[in-house]
Formats: structure tokens, sequence, C-alpha cells
């Protein structure tokens, strides 16, 4: 996960990286909670060293990746402008329905390397103008069979050879052995 890595294009969607399809894009609200991050301003970060940045604009949910892109006007100081998250980074998922407000996802994500934010990272996301519920559906499904071909790779990868036997190339099988042997 990357805090302001998204490549964007002239209308301020994200490029799409080789091969990537884009299932939907909803308009959100995203709170992300850094802990334990250094802040210029005591008005953002909370009484327990948690630095809190919220912003709206549109999340962009593809086959392999959850970006969320600010709508720029210009004039106002952004607290971040884009988030891109692999899915295989998000560690957990909990849809919450509080009775006195509307509904809202958490995300706990593992940070990318040399991208800005620390582990322990929370992303609350709220909809602007439609339901939760199906996008967290959709989120969900797509997660899964993002793990599931990462995971299929990585068996493609570390599969071996068949092993066969010398005795097709002309040696014995006392030729073989490892040396201080004898059979």
């Amino acid at each position: 996960m990357a805090l302001n890595w998204v490549m964007l294009d002239a209308i301020r969607n994200p490029v799409p990286i080789q091969d990537e399809t884009t299932i939907t894009t909803v308009d959100a609200e995203c709170t992300l909670i850094v802990p334990n991050a250094s802040s210029a301003s005591s008005s953002t970060s909370g009484a327990s060293g948690h630095l809190k940045m919220k912003e709206s604009g549109t999340i962009h949910l593809t086959d392999k990746r959850l970006t969320f892109t600010t709508r720029s006007n210009g004039s106002a100081k952004l607290s971040f402008e884009s988030l891109t998250i692999p899915l295989e980074s998000i560690l957990s998922s909990k849809f919450e329905q509080p009775y006195f407000s509307s509904n809202y996802l958490v995300l706990g994500i593992r940070p990318s390397a040399g991208g800005g934010l620390t582990h322990g990272t929370m992303l609350e996301i709220r909809s602007l103008n439609t339901g939760l519920f199906s996008f967290v559906s959709v989120l969900e499904k797509t997660r899964e069979r993002a793990i599931y071909m990462k995971r299929r790779s990585l068996d493609d990868d570390e599969n071996l050879p068949a092993y066969s036997s010398g005795t097709a190339g002309g040696s014995s099988h006392l030729d073989d052995m490892p040396p201080g042997y004898d059979s």
C-alpha cells in the first residue's frame, strides 16, 4: 500500500497497470488512520498518536488493486491525493453498522516498503451516494480471487521438474552413489 503513488490521467482516473480490469467505482469518503505517525498538525492527530487523514473522492476497484483518488479543486490543501492498495495487502475487513450514522467499511492494511505508511494502518470507507453493502460483497469476492491467483502463480513457480533416473544415460546405480559408500 502506498500513499500518493497512483498515476492519474487528465481527468484524475488511475492509469491501469498491465492486464488490469476495472470492476466498479464508488464515490466515497475515506479516512486513513496511521498509527505512531508524526504529524505537523496536532489537530489531525488523536490523543493516542494516530494520524487521521480524511478526504472525499472516488474508489476504483480493479482485479488487482483498490485505488482512491481525491477530487482536486485546486484551492484547498489535501491531506492526501491518492492511495493504492494491492488486493493481497488487505489483511482484514469489517463492515460496521452503527445505530446513528451511516454504514462504513474498515480495512486493515499491510503497508508497502517506502509507501509512506506504517504497520497497523486502517482505512475507513463511507459511501457518499449509494449503499455500501454491495460494494463490500464485490470487494471480498475480488480480493479472494486475487489471493487465489497469487497463490496459484506461486505454486506454478515452485514446481520442480520430474526426477529422471541416471540409468538411461548409461551410468549404473553404483556410479550414482556418494563417495565413500560401498554397496
